[in-house]
């Protein structure tokens, strides 16, 4: 089981800044890719940027240039720094994971709970 525990959401006006964190705990598994995705009110959950293990990063075509996200290994932490801020930013972003079971080598995907970030125009 992993628990993921995200922080850094909140108000902001538009063209600030915010930091996104996540940090998973558990064991028995490997983390292989982490990442952000977001939810609109109204809208369908979407991509943010992912990072693997590797630090291959993929990110969303409406965050290139402003969203950089990074990851510690060591910690199993995953950040997000959000710069440039838009009123469109505003979502509940969620903190994924993808692991590997050591035992049995199952591919498996966990969410964390959200966290809201809202910017003001």
């Amino acid at each position: 089981q992993v628990q993921l525990v995200e922080s850094g959401g909140g108000l902001v006006q538009a063209g600030g800044s915010l930091r996104l964190s996540c940090a998973a705990s558990g064991s028995g598994f490997s983390i292989n890719v982490m990442g952000w995705y977001r939810q609109a009110p109204g809208k369908q959950r979407e991509l943010v940027a992912t990072i693997t293990s590797s630090g291959s990063t993929n990110y969303a075509d409406s965050v290139k240039g402003r969203f950089t996200i990074s990851r510690d290994n060591a910690n199993d932490t995953v950040y997000l720094q959000m710069n440039s801020l838009k009123p469109e930013d505003t979502a509940v972003y969620y903190c994924y994971v993808g692991v590997i079971t050591r035992l049995i080598k199952r591919v498996m995907d966990y969410w964390g709970k959200g966290t809201l970030v809202t910017v003001s125009s």
